[in-house]
């Protein structure tokens, strides 16, 4: 199976050499994604809660098998209230989410996914993003048989599932060999969805998962042709959304495919990062002198156009105040533009002119 090289900084076990940005904790781009939240369910009273954490405290080990045995009840209320004290008790703790694992919570939660209660199945995928925020627990809860079922609950959930299942798929791809099972069962296309059409914490979650994801090239091909790079360019043209330093980093794992850079132009993504380099932070300005180099190396139409946008400019200015790499890459891409038919791209020009 083809798999790439990643091409940026540290993030999730993942480093990339290229477009690290100095001195910065790039990782700050993308949250951790542990998008549990302590609202979600109403029926859980803070009396309750606290009640339970006692019990937990006191001896957590009966209350969690009794948990599980309840997930198998023909209660539809009992499973519920089941799945929603697992959530909790897995929340912030680590040593319960290994408890619950081995007390036998993953099989029985994950047919919870499949429900044609809403409340039931976005409780089970609650559950089951809380325990693969333990690394011990993703290759279980994979090979138990979640990634079909969280990918229905994305594409059939209510808007908290939706959100929760891209949260858990994405722990699930922190496992390499599980991002081309995800991208088969037909997840990719639906994230491009939450990306266009969720809530902001939707949108973060999806645009870390497609991140995560787009480290294997066939998950690349498919986020591009499921029409991810309009809301990536869409989302990097409204700086104040908060989501440009997300939807650039992901754009930058993209393309390295040939579809993508394409798909980037055709959707005017150009102008877009032409006024990132312009207005943006230091690493978004980084970022998207990376990409413009990136479409422009083996294009001389793709260098016309950046040139024509009025990219020279602002790259002489970073190339005076920016980082180290930063420099180097604006006086490489600058050599470029002002050459744009120098050695071997013009015999390529036609490969990508209008």
């Amino acid at each position: 199976m083809a798999m790439e090289k990643p091409t940026n900084f540290t993030y999730m076990g993942r480093t990339f050499s290229d477009l690290n940005v100095e001195g910065g904790d790039d990782s700050s781009a993308f949250s951790d994604c542990n998008s549990d939240r302590s609202g979600e369910f109403p029926t859980a009273s803070s009396q309750s809660r606290r009640l339970l954490i006692a019990c937990a405290a006191d001896n957590s080990d009966d209350l969690i098998r009794q948990l599980v045995s309840d997930l198998h009840s023909c209660s539809i209320e009992d499973q519920k209230q089941a799945a929603m004290e697992i959530r909790l008790l897995a929340k912030n703790k680590a040593e319960n989410r290994l408890k619950i694992a081995k007390a036998g919570a993953v099989r029985p939660l994950i047919s919870l996914l499949s429900s044609s209660d809403p409340q039931l199945q976005e409780y089970g995928v609650t559950a089951i993003l809380n325990l693969s925020l333990c690394d011990e627990n993703k290759e279980l809860i994979a090979s138990s048989g979640a990634i079909k079922p969280l990918v229905r609950a994305l594409r059939t959930g209510s808007p908290t599932a939706k959100e929760n299942a891209a949260c858990a798929l994405l722990r699930l791809s922190q496992v390499e060999e599980n991002k081309v099972a995800i991208g088969r069962s037909g997840a990719i296309p639906l994230l491009v969805s939450l990306l266009e059409s969720g809530g902001f914490r939707g949108k973060k979650d999806a645009s870390t998962a497609l991140y995560s994801l787009c480290s294997v090239r066939e998950n690349k091909v498919r986020a591009v042709h499921a029409g991810v790079m309009k809301p990536l360019v869409e989302l990097m043209a409204d700086l104040g959304s908060n989501m440009v330093d997300k939807s650039a980093y992901v754009l930058s794992v993209l393309v390295s495919v040939a579809e993508a850079r394409t798909a980037l132009v055709d959707e005017g993504g150009v102008p877009v990062l032409v006024e990132i380099i312009e207005v943006g932070s230091q690493r978004q300005k980084e970022i998207a002198v990376a990409v413009l180099l990136q479409i422009c190396e083996d294009s001389v139409a793709y260098r016309t156009m950046v040139a024509r946008e009025g990219a020279i400019p602002p790259l002489v200015a970073l190339s005076q105040s920016g980082t180290n790499r930063a420099k180097q890459k604006a006086e490489t891409l600058i050599e470029l533009l002002r050459q744009p038919r120098s050695g071997n791209a013009a015999a390529r020009a036609s490969d990508v002119s209008a």
